[in-house]
């Protein structure tokens, strides 16, 4: 977990591995850099703490943790607490009550920490204007970006722009780039191998151990794709119709290559397993994978339920031909945008899957287009795989496939194949759910590491 040390004498922050000296009386520790801001202390000029990812403990409740999560979706961009509160089922007093004692900050706090510090990454990564600045981070005026940015930073943004360092810049051909820092090791090839086998053909490809995929942002095509960048970071190259609210594009791509996670908790916690030990020291830093699109995942867990691998992937490749949005003049076999859930509830999918496959595909599709929290992730884990398996044709196993890419920690999907074929060439015959318990609530970490082991990584 990435603490950061406040040195009381000076009133500055600084991130682990900074060279300040202070005496040990003189500092105090901090595990998010929001709650030294709220404490009253400014970033360090020397390290920069805000360039560095800060995962929320694992020890906080799991109401915090989706809360959080809902923060860096943008749900206080424009809302309040009091409607975050409502969506998460507490009382807004209560919600303030728990991220005080967990996180030692307001949940609007921390929203303007965030869009602070990526607003910050921004001024030092990119040539994008001031302006331009302000509205990608999520501001919603250039007033409010200014105070906000003089109260985290103690200075403005043009001074801050100013104050850049040249290794800093990054440029990139037709395309934003900013770096999605990480707390090393991260198992880039694993992760990729993961995506790789799951990308949507048209929509996704992982390439020389690149990936790419077509993204929607207010019914405009872009492109992004995502690199290694050394041992902190990895390189994302944002190709966007508009540069307005791309925090929560970044945001979204980091969440799918676990940038932000904190595994320490998982790996103590599994480390002496006699399963998942020797494969824990195999994939050092493997995360446990995000999705950009809620629904495409759910489109091919509800596939997997009834065919391989293979057969997903021509299905796939036919719902996005038939359904999508084609995007022209795309290079790396990107050629569409994955319909949304309105499109496939009323497609004619016949001729393209088998008729009860359809069925089930558009009866799923009809679902989240009737209700857009289905997805969210903002109910505890038993009661969002309640609300799918309520779905007809969504199993216990689809809604925990789902369930682990939104990022349920405990979530478990016992009947995924590459899973089950993992446990066998180890020669364990038990019930998969049954020998999870005991890897409870690390479930999707440990499911992560089984699905990966059982398919070749390709190389970097």
């Amino acid at each position: 977990m990435t603490t950061f040390s406040a040195v009381v004498t000076t009133g500055i922050y600084c991130r682990p591995g900074c060279g300040a000296k202070p005496l040990a009386e003189n500092v105090k520790t901090f595990e998010l850099a929001a709650e030294a801001e709220a404490a009253g202390f400014r970033a360090c000029l020397r390290c920069r703490p805000y360039r560095v990812a800060g995962p929320v403990g694992a020890e906080a409740p799991e109401l915090v943790c989706r809360a959080v999560q809902l923060i860096i979706a943008g749900a206080l961009d424009t809302g309040t607490e009091a409607a975050l509160g409502e969506r998460l089922a507490v009382s807004p007093r209560h919600l303030r009550r728990l991220f005080h004692d967990h996180l030692g900050v307001t949940p609007d706090q921390l929203a303007r920490s965030r869009r602070a510090h990526f607003a910050r990454r921004l001024l030092d990564d990119s040539d994008l204007t001031v302006a331009d600045v302000a509205f990608a981070s999520g501001f919603g005026s250039l007033r409010q970006f200014n105070r906000d940015m003089k109260l985290v930073f103690r200075a403005s943004p043009v001074e801050l722009r100013n104050r850049r360092r040249r290794a800093d810049r990054l440029a990139a051909d037709g395309g934003l780039a900013m770096r999605l820092p990480f707390a090393p090791p991260l198992h880039w090839e694993a992760l990729s191998t993961f995506l790789g086998e799951r990308a949507v053909p048209g929509v996704e490809s992982v390439l020389d151990g690149v990936y790419r995929r077509t993204i929607s942002i207010d019914g405009e095509a872009g492109v992004v794709e995502v690199r290694r960048g050394g041992d902190d970071h990895l390189l994302l190259i944002a190709h966007m119709p508009f540069w307005e609210g791309i925090i929560h594009v970044v945001d979204r791509v980091g969440r799918m290559f676990g940038v932000d996670a904190d595994t320490a908790p998982a790996e103590a916690a599994l480390r002496d397993d006699p399963v998942l030990a020797p494969l824990l020291r195999a994939r050092p830093g493997l995360r446990v994978p995000g999705a950009w699109g809620f629904f495409e995942i759910g489109v091919e867990a509800v596939l997997s339920r009834r065919s391989a691998r293979p057969l997903v992937r021509r299905q796939l490749a036919a719902l996005v031909e038939a359904a999508g949005t084609a995007v022209p003049g795309l290079e790396d076999g990107l050629t569409h945008l994955f319909p949304s859930a309105e499109t496939l509830a009323h497609a004619d999918l016949a001729g393209v899957l088998p008729a009860a496959t359809a069925k089930t595909v558009r009866g799923f599709a009809a679902a989240v287009a009737a209700d857009e929290t289905l997805l969210d992730g903002g109910t505890s884990l038993a009661d969002f795989t309640a609300a799918l398996t309520a779905v007809p044709g969504v199993g216990e196993c689809a809604a925990h496939q789902i369930a682990l890419r939104l990022g349920y920690a405990d979530a478990f999907p016992a009947a995924d194949r590459t899973l089950c074929t993992t446990l066998l060439a180890n020669d364990i015959l038990d019930d998969s759910e049954g020998l999870a318990k005991a890897w409870h609530p690390w479930r999707a970490f440990a499911a992560t590491h089984l699905i990966a082991a059982g398919v070749p990584t390709l190389a970097a």
